[in-house]
């Protein structure tokens, strides 16, 4: 790292109100003939004036949280391109996705894939926690409960009405503090329906819902 450099600017989002970019990563590879951490120069810069400009807008704003967040986020940049890696531009743009979803613009339904991928069909795009569960519609339409696992329990919700192809669940009733929890019901798809979607030329059905987790009685 060569520096941090903190600007007064305000980054705002190009077409999101009220969203702005905290910080960023600058980084520059020098001309040599080898490859390595000496070779590879990042400098962090904070955006002072967005910080600002979302103190006024949230009265529970934590600057030295935000802080905290910003640094090891774009320290994260610097570090994955030391290892030629760009999982947390995958993370940047299940970020931004996520933001088109809350402000009912259209988004990419498995934004969430690219966020930080947990393991096991779990993944995590900031505050926000998604299980992932695939389903064959006979297999869906059959079953009364949809059944998961969170921090070592077992829970069900009652199953939706609807399959769709990719139908998140808003869950209450289990513990997530002040993050947010998911399911998101991904009806199997065909080959050829995977093609269309790598071409382009494929519109899901996306659904939402809320529905309420009680304990499984299958647990233990």
């Amino acid at each position: 790292m060569d520096g941090l450099v903190v600007s007064r600017k305000s980054v705002a989002h190009p077409t999101l109100p009220d969203i702005y970019t905290m910080g960023e990563c600058v980084t520059e590879d020098y001309a040599t003939d080898w490859s390595g951490p000496d070779t590879t120069r990042s400098v962090v810069v904070l955006y002072w004036g967005s910080f600002k400009n979302l103190a006024v807008l949230d009265a529970d704003f934590d600057w030295e949280e935000e802080l905290w967040e910003t640094l090891t986020h774009e320290l994260r940049h610097h570090l994955e391109s030391l290892a030629r890696s760009d999982a947390l531009e995958g993370v940047d743009y299940a970020m931004d996705q996520l933001f088109n979803r809350n402000e009912g613009l259209d988004f990419d339904p498995w934004y969430y894939q690219q966020g930080d991928d947990l393991t096991g069909g779990v993944f995590r795009v900031e505050r926000s926690w998604y299980l992932e569960q695939a389903w064959q519609v006979e297999d869906f339409e059959a079953a009364s409960f949809v059944a998961f696992d969170w921090r070592g329990a077992s829970y069900r919700i009652p199953r939706p009405e609807e399959l769709g192809d990719v139908h998140y669940v808003w869950v209450e009733g289990v513990e997530v503090g002040e993050d947010t929890l998911e399911l998101v019901l991904v009806r199997r798809r065909s080959w050829w329906e995977d093609a269309k979607r790598l071409l382009g030329t494929y519109r899901p059905r996306v659904l939402e819902s809320e529905a309420r987790a009680e304990p499984s009685p299958l647990a233990g």
